[in-house]
This record gives structure tokens, sequence and C-alpha cells, in this order.
């Protein structure tokens, strides 16, 4: 009787164990077959990268699904809205191509779609030395030196800064960047973005002296005044240079503490007729 007890006890065990199994294999099965739906916008996103002046045709774009939560706002879903209109700010490749960054179907493509209301497009000729050795690229950012001489004296030539940080939008009939790694490109002409101020300066320097472009790192927005220099001034005492020296990381001085030293505590200890003395230690 014992023993039969035992074997149904075992046979229970095995049978639930195996409903237990089999129901686990089935519901781990469910759930790996299992996929979530996110709901999905058709979005037009560059195929490659667009520069400014750039007239976007069928293979500069291609269509793909943008999940609808996060859409970008004016985002265009049909190509058609986007073919044969110009691009005024640079997009990167896979990038949603969105109305700020495109002229209007009526302005076209090129230049001039580029320029913002109220500014100019001002082309100066320019040779190896003028445009930094190729350096001035469109994008980058300068500063205008003019020499020019008011009188006929020759000791009144002055060279003075006329434009500080004006960005180049072309070099020669380029208006990309498309060098290998920004290296030199040599032109004979460099096309500014300038207010109708700034124009005339730049208009009148070009005709009556010499103009000397100076790049300029585009972080760097001082526009320092400098009263100019005549050549008088040039063969005194040369100002002392100014190199660049990195600020070190300013430390706080703290005061430190010094512990005075502590006391022992004594206890006088009397055997007899003899009297001692012994520092009684203290735990930690």
């Amino acid at each position: 009787m014992a023993r039969m007890r035992v074997f149904i006890v075992f046979a229970l065990a095995i049978t639930v164990g195996s409903v237990f199994a089999f129901a686990t294999y089935n519901y781990v099965q469910t759930a790996a077959g299992r996929t979530v739906k996110m709901e999905t916008t058709p979005v037009v996103v560059a195929a490659s990268s667009l520069d400014i002046g750039a007239e976007i045709d069928r293979d500069d774009i291609h269509v793909v699904d943008w999940p609808s939560s996060a859409l970008p706002e004016g985002a265009f879903t049909n190509p058609d809205d986007v073919i044969g209109r110009g691009v005024i700010m640079p997009i990167v490749a896979n990038e949603p191509i969105l109305p700020l960054k495109l002229a209007s179907k009526e302005a076209g493509a090129g230049l001039p779609p580029a320029i913002p209301p109220g500014f100019r497009a001002v082309s100066v000729r320019v040779n190896e030395v003028i445009g930094v050795a190729g350096y001035v690229l469109p994008g980058t950012h300068v500063d205008v030196l003019c020499t020019v001489n008011p009188t006929s004296q020759q000791g009144d030539i002055t060279s003075k800064v006329i434009l500080t940080n004006v960005q180049v939008l072309a070099a020669g009939t380029k208006i990309d960047r498309e060098t290998d790694k920004d290296k030199p490109m040599p032109v004979s002409v460099v096309t500014m973005l300038v207010d109708p101020d700034q124009s005339e300066r730049l208009t009148l320097a070009a005709s009556e002296g010499k103009i000397q472009l100076a790049l300029r790192n585009p972080l760097d927005l001082a526009t320092p005044s400098t009263p100019g220099i005549r050549p008088a001034a040039l063969l005194g005492p040369a100002p002392a240079p100014k190199p660049y020296r990195p600020r070190a990381p300013q430390q706080t001085a703290r005061a430190v503490e010094v512990a005075k030293p502590v006391e022992p505590i004594t206890v006088e200890i009397i055997r007899g007729d003899k009297r001692a003395r012994e520092i009684v230690r203290q735990e930690q």
C-alpha cells in the first residue's frame, strides 16, 4: 500500500510538472513572436549632404517611415513639394527636409535665395595672398583690411580694419565647400555677405585702395576697434606680442587646520614611600 502511494505521488508530480513546462513553453513562443506596431508617417529626407545654393532633384531625396509621435514640425511628406527648390541652409544626409532650409518655389536655386533680407552679396577681386593662400572658403569668416592714401603725401598712407567678422558666401564660382577636407582652393574672386552700409565701405576700399582679408575663428565674435597704422608708426618700436595663454583652472585656497597636540593624562601612583606617574593610554 505504501509503495502504491509513492507511485501515485510520483506520477502526479510528473504530470503537473509536464503541464507547467508545456504552458511555459507556449507562453515564451507567443511572446517571442509578438510584434509591437508603431504608427509611422512618410517623411522626405536628404539622400546625401546638400550645400547652400543646391537645387534639389529626385536623386537627392528619398522617403522613409518616420514615427508619428516624433514627427518634425513642417516635415514634407510628398517629394514633389521639394523637387526643384533651392537650399538656403546646409542639409546633412538622412536629415528630414524642413521648409526653413529651402527657398520658395519662385526663388529658384543658386546664391540669390541664400541672401537674407536686408543683406547684400558683394564680390571683390583677390589673389593668392589676399585670399589667405586659398583658405578663404564658403562659410568662413574674415576681417577686411584696407590700405589707402587719402592725400598725395607718402606719410599719409594708412592701413586699417574696415569690416570685421564678415561671412564668405562664395569663393570663385563655388558656393559649397566641396574641397578635399577643406584644403586650399585658389580663387580670383571672393563674395561676402554684408549689409548696405558695409557694401559701400567695401566697394570704396576695393576701388580706392588695396584690401586684404584676415581669416578668423568663427567662434570669435569680438569686433575690436583699431586706430589704423601709418608708415611713421610702422617704423617705430614694435608692440609687444600677445601670446595665447590658456587660463589655468582656478583653485580655491583652503585653510588647513593644524590639530593641536593632546596633552596626555597621567595618574599618580603611590606604592609605600614611593610615588610614580604613569600615562593613561586612551583607546582610539
